[in-house]
């Protein structure tokens, strides 16, 4: 039997945790975890009953870490990234990946040098439902895809109270809602239909201009049209002031003969719509290409934590030999810099942009 994956996790909030509990189910280990303070560091390490570890460059030189996990702000991502290739360390990065795409590139670029496994957590690609609807373009039954639209759409910012270091552009980077939730939208989006996005017109939009007694300089939302490369037209709502909506990302795909619909908040089921008639597919009647990622019976829901621990296991399994199909890696994250550049660069000048390759 093959020893257990080892991970070493800085950064101590919530997504911290959602990869600490993603490595066990996944079959690895916490061997190590580091937050930004020493308390937090000793709160995170009795939580998860892993002996306390100093700082960052102990983590990175430990013997007992194969993989590191970067769960931290922002901002302070590519630092801690070029850190842990240098020390040989495989890397799961939260996205963004960097807050610019030249930074992105270069990490994409160092991870390829080292020949080490790079991944950042597209988790969304890991429903069986989002897989069903993959191959059903794939083989040809949704038929030429027309149109892409759909929208991610959040309320945890719409009060005036709300706040946020994400708000803050010094250290969440330049865009928030985009760079947060729309760019997980057009993976989802690119990744079913195989489709590109090469043009887009974009208008971001502060809703709320102070929180926390500071001017607001990141977006509470976006909306853009865009092209993609074979042909189709498409365009994206994203939002962090909808009330009411905790977390709906909506995709629907038309193609010639057949539309695809998934729904985040009902992610059991793919609605397929068609001329003469329409059905909804519940988990449970994929095809083989998805049901590998079902991990329980049909009528037992799967979740976000399922499709986490999902993606963790696919990047342990591309550790131990060949990466899994779909397996979102640092050029996914570098594509989503660019998509993001993309937006603000369009909504600053009014106009469409063609977007970077």
């Amino acid at each position: 039997m093959s020893e257990p994956i080892r991970a070493g996790i800085v950064g101590t909030g919530f997504m911290g945790t959602v990869h600490a509990r993603s490595v066990a189910r996944a079959g690895g280990v916490v061997s190590r975890v580091v937050g930004s303070t020493p308390d937090s560091s000793r709160a995170a390490a009795g939580r998860l009953r892993v002996p306390v570890t100093a700082d960052l460059s102990t983590l990175l030189a430990a013997d007992d870490v194969d993989v590191v996990h970067v769960c931290t702000p922002n901002a302070t991502h590519a630092p801690i990234v070029r850190a842990a290739i240098a020390a040989g360390k495989h890397v799961v990065c939260e996205k963004p990946l960097a807050v610019d795409p030249d930074e992105a590139r270069d990490l994409a670029e160092a991870a390829a040098a080292a020949g080490v496994v790079a991944t950042v957590p597209f988790v969304y690609r890991f429903y069986p439902t989002v897989r069903e609807g993959r191959a059903r373009v794939a083989d040809g039954r949704a038929g030429a895809v027309r149109l892409l639209h759909g929208s991610y759409l959040q309320d945890w910012l719409a009060d005036e109270t709300d706040d946020d270091w994400r708000v803050r552009a010094d250290v969440g980077g330049p865009s928030r809602t985009f760079a947060d939730i729309g760019v997980h939208w057009c993976d989802l989006a690119e990744f079913v239909t195989g489709h590109r996005i090469v043009a887009l017109c974009a208008r971001t939009v502060v809703t709320v201009p102070e929180r926390g007694g500071r001017t607001v300089d990141t977006e509470d939302a976006a909306v853009l049209m865009f092209a993609t490369d074979r042909g189709a037209t498409g365009s994206l709502t994203v939002s962090q002031v909808s009330p009411g909506r905790k977390n709906r990302l909506l995709l629907e795909v038309d193609g010639a003969t057949e539309s695809l619909v998934f729904d985040q908040e009902n992610p059991e089921s793919l609605w397929i719509g068609g001329r003469a008639a329409t059905q909804i597919l519940l988990r449970g009647s994929e095809s083989a290409a998805a049901a590998g990622y079902s991990a329980l019976p049909a009528g037992h829901p799967q979740g976000y934590a399922d499709c986490f621990a999902a993606f963790v296991a696919d990047t342990y399994t591309a550790v131990g030999g060949s990466a899994p199909d779909g397996l979102p890696t640092f050029a996914d994250g570098l594509r989503a810099a660019r998509l993001t550049r993309a937006v603000l660069d369009s909504s600053d000048k009014s106009s469409w942009v063609e977007v970077s390759s």
